[in-house]
């Protein structure tokens, strides 16, 4: 078996490390000098085209730089006089071909100086491993210079599976053992005499005669206590622990070493349940087979729900009845209340500790207030309590239904998701045309007729534009009112429905035909890309959704197992039943 390497922890305080180079790899260098508590010394010309970083670093006097090409004896005289001048360690960043490289390494392994040299394992007597840093944590990777890109994978998969404030908690352990450890050593001092008792803390059984016996049993105890702890506690246990905990357990063995039960294992497990958490997830355009599984296993989760008015009832059948379910009471007038009265309650929940699930249409991000809702939740101090989970938007999965790529070669190469009413319900600005362009308009058909005559017309009441002297503005490109348009409604619902039109019959389509919410406009060339109109007709009506009738009578999910689902796993189907099987 091929040797491996001997892994340390050096401290590099107040160490000279020398760079030569200075390229981007440079300037990680001298920042990883730096983070450690070193002093990076900088070797190249004065002509060198520094990194951004690495120019802000020696700006600040953080790096110093020797303007000049590399010398033998810069490995001997640079360094700390303590060490008669010698670096402590140099880091080569000019790679495996360049002459130096090899020289500067054959140096340091005849002074016995550590050396690594980028992309070279056979100059290096060190490398440097991939960390994961918490406090004092420290968790380092090495694949031995096999590849650096598996050794980060592999140490954010580690770094991934630890409870967070873990660093915190071995501060606070360290704490533990160091008071243990000092008080242990007066307890000694006191009973051999060096010192009077009455200059160390005594316990109501001072009275009592203490042997150097008793004393060893103590200290035995408290730290096979500790060591357990540390051995045997689950991670997220430990992580639990707070500086009261460590005053309570110092104080409970100053009190009575030989019979106490310092730490409540449950009230610390419990103490870690009990933080609130706010989850903005987005449940798809209306289909629940749609959810990701992400969101699913958060309604099956969540303490409570509050859920935006246009979620469908399918998706509502999803949530167990046990958990409160509020639906935003939102109409026009009154948006900007109910969304007060939804973050209230969010609030709420989270200073109970619970899991409060804000569940929106679509994606959260998009037209969903998620950003704000986000912004709301940090300024109240639960920054670290969110979780947005993305759903599939309706903007691009309700033109798939209805058999429309917003983009194809040949028809249309950008797509435009836009809102047709703006903040406190008044008009957005238009788009002007673009040929190859699909524009998708989200919460836009209640005023259908107003946005036609921005798009098609300079004059419209919401969109004219007049400048400074009085002139209108007919710089803006108009949509053509033959432009081919889809008006989608209940996308993926059994009862969804589609208007293929164009822009100059749409309104009186859906006066005709009425309103079917939640719906968007589609526009553009996109819309014929697949179904050409009947140029005979004003506008066509296709009912009812057919994306998945080939697997009527169940859902995606057991479509994609199918025979090798184990026993007893439990499922909502295509309409929001629970099944078990």
């Amino acid at each position: 078996m091929a040797p491996t390497s001997l892994l340390t922890a050096i401290d590099s305080t107040s160490h000279v490390h020398l760079i030569v180079g200075s390229n981007p790899l440079a300037a990680a260098r001298c920042a990883k000098s730096l983070e450690v508590g070193a002093k990076p010394i900088l070797i190249a010309v004065a002509s060198a085209e520094l990194h951004y970083t690495l120019q802000k670093r020696i700006e600040a006097g953080e790096v110093e730089w020797q303007k000049k090409l590399f010398e033998d004896d810069d490995l001997l005289r640079l360094g700390r006089e303590d060490v008669n001048g010698v670096v402590d360690a140099v880091f080569v960043t000019l790679g495996s071909r360049d002459p130096l490289s090899a020289h500067i390494s054959s140096i340091c392994k005849r002074n016995r100086i550590p050396v690594n040299v980028s992309d070279a394992p056979q100059f290096c007597t060190f490398s440097l491993l991939s960390t994961h840093t918490d406090g004092p944590l420290q968790i380092g990777v090495t694949t031995n210079g096999k590849g650096c890109k598996l050794s980060s994978r592999i140490r954010r998969e580690i770094a991934s599976s630890l409870p967070p404030q873990l660093g915190a908690a071995c501060d606070r352990l360290g704490t533990v053992r160091r008071r243990i450890q000092t008080e242990d050593h007066l307890s000694n001092l006191a009973f051999a005499g060096d010192i009077d008792d009455e200059d160390i803390d005594q316990s109501s059984t001072f009275n009592r005669l203490v042997t150097e016996a008793d004393l060893d049993a103590a200290k035995n105890r408290r730290m096979r206590w500790l060591s357990q702890i540390c051995e045997y506690w689950p991670l997220r246990r430990l992580a639990n622990i707070t500086d009261a905990d460590v005053d309570s357990v110092l104080k409970a063995y100053a009190a009575n070493s030989s019979n106490c039960s310092p730490l409540e294992t449950a009230k610390l497990d419990s103490r870690g349940e009990k933080k609130g958490r706010i989850i903005l997830a987005g449940s798809g355009p209306g289909h629940p087979d749609l959810l990701t599984r992400a969101t699913h296993k958060a309604i099956l989760a969540a303490d409570v729900i509050l859920a935006d008015k246009l979620v469908p009832s399918a998706v509502l059948d999803l949530i167990p009845r046990r958990t409160p379910v509020h639906i935003a009471r939102k109409f026009p007038g009154n948006a900007d209340r109910a969304q007060e009265e939804l973050l209230s309650l969010g609030l709420a929940g989270l200073n109970k500790g619970q899991t409060v699930l804000r569940l929106k249409q679509g994606d959260p991000y998009i037209y969903g207030r998620g950003g704000e809702e986000y912004e709301f939740f940090r300024k109240e101090g639960f920054g670290d309590a969110i979780t947005v989970l993305p759903g599939i938007t309706s903007a691009l999965s309700a033109p798939l239904f209805a058999g429309i790529p917003p983009t194809q070669r040949g028809v249309s190469d950008q797509v435009l998701i836009c809102t047709g009413t703006g903040r406190k319900g008044k008009p957005s600005v238009p788009p002007q045309y673009v040929e190859t362009q699909t524009v998708v308009f989200l919460m836009a058909l209640h005023r259908i007729s107003g946005l036609v005559a921005d798009l098609t017309r300079h004059d419209s009441e919401d969109a004219r534009v007049v400048d400074m002297d009085g002139n209108l503005d007919e710089s803006r490109r108009l949509w053509p009112k033959d432009t081919p348009c889809a008006v989608l409604e209940r996308a993926s619902c059994p009862d969804q429905r589609v208007l293929r039109t164009t822009l100059e019959w749409v309104v009186a389509a859906i006066e005709v035909e009425g309103s079917r919410p939640p719906g968007l406009l589609v526009l553009g060339k996109a819309c014929e890309a697949l179904y050409k109109g009947d140029k005979g007709r004003k506008w066509v009506v296709e009912e009812g959704f057919k994306g998945f009738e080939d697997w009527m009578g169940s859902g995606v999910e057991e479509l994609v197992l199918e025979n090798t689902r184990p026993d007893g796993v439990a499922r909502g189907d295509s309409w929001g039943k629970d099944l078990r099987v």
